[in-house]
């Protein structure tokens, strides 16, 4: 998961908190949304970590990090990464791993997951497919799939439980999205925004403590609208050089109102590297 390895084409791409007032923010998407209060401070950059996924099978991964970040998908959502077992034994030798599962709305159009007919957690009606109830349990099908293949894949490599790890969400605009496909009206932006709300929800449900989202303020907007997502916590994704990194880990580069939690680089050697903030 990365700007620089570009990941889903679907055909072109870390307290549970689900409280119904935060779903109610998570969906909202105008620009009041966008004006969400920036965290307090700023943070200064400390920890390198690296990030992997299904585009490293086979390499041989660095030592010496402070944490690790896996990929859980095969680039879109219900695709597998092969190697996700190996990975989380590789990234458990700097503590417990992070998460995160790749994102996208193909809509009823396009998905060969639509939930068609699906009653809860919200109704799927067959005379609205395309709309956000549709959209959001997409979602929640979608990080429950892949939550469920992080957790037998920690167990097999005997990292701690995937629940007390922070997840991340993966927005990127090589992903497919309604609001790209068919235009960035305030319909598809809502649909979009609710697949990461379902996603979130789906997470927060299955006892996961913190759930933030990966990405830049430019897609996030495109995809989005600038929605808040509950403040979820944010991680920059890959901006170029690691001291251009360190400087986004300050609150005016939060996208969601949330707390910049870790920004990406690219590496010397063409590894994702990563910061906390």
């Amino acid at each position: 998961m990365t700007l620089h390895h570009p990941r889903t084409r679907l055909p072109a791409l870390a307290g549970a908190v689900a409280g119904a007032l935060l779903l109610l923010t998570g969906l909202a998407v105008p620009a009041a949304a966008a004006a969400a209060p920036p965290p307090a401070r700023d943070l200064l950059a400390r920890d390198r970590g690296f990030d992997v996924s299904y585009p490293q099978c086979g390499a041989a991964l660095p030592g010496g990090a402070d944490f690790a970040v896996v990929g859980v998908d095969g680039g879109r959502p219900f695709d597998v990464n092969p190697c996700l077992a190996e990975q989380i034994a590789w990234a458990r030798e700097f503590g417990r791993p992070a998460y995160y599962v790749n994102t996208a709305n193909p809509g009823p159009r396009l998905s060969d997951h639509w939930p068609l007919g699906q009653r809860a957690p919200r109704r799927c009606t067959r005379a609205e497919p395309d709309s956000e109830a549709c959209a959001f349990d997409y979602g929640v099908n979608a990080a429950k799939d892949a939550f469920a293949r992080a957790r037998a894949a920690a167990l097999s490599a005997g990292a701690p439980d995937v629940r007390r790890s922070t997840w991340w969400l993966d927005v990127e605009t090589h992903n497919t999205w309604e609001s790209l496909e068919y235009g960035e009206t305030r319909k598809y932006l809502r649909n979009d925004t609710a697949v990461l709300a379902g996603m979130k929800h789906a997470l927060l449900r299955r006892g996961v403590r913190a759930v933030g989202v990966y990405s830049t303020a430019h897609q996030w907007e495109r995809i989005t609208g600038g929605a808040s997502l509950g403040q979820a916590p944010v991680w920059y994704a890959g901006v170029g050089s690691r001291s251009l990194a360190a400087s986004r880990c300050r609150a005016r580069f939060s996208f969601t109102g949330g707390p910049v939690r870790m920004t990406q680089y690219l590496t010397g050697s063409g590894l994702d590297g990563d910061l906390r903030c």
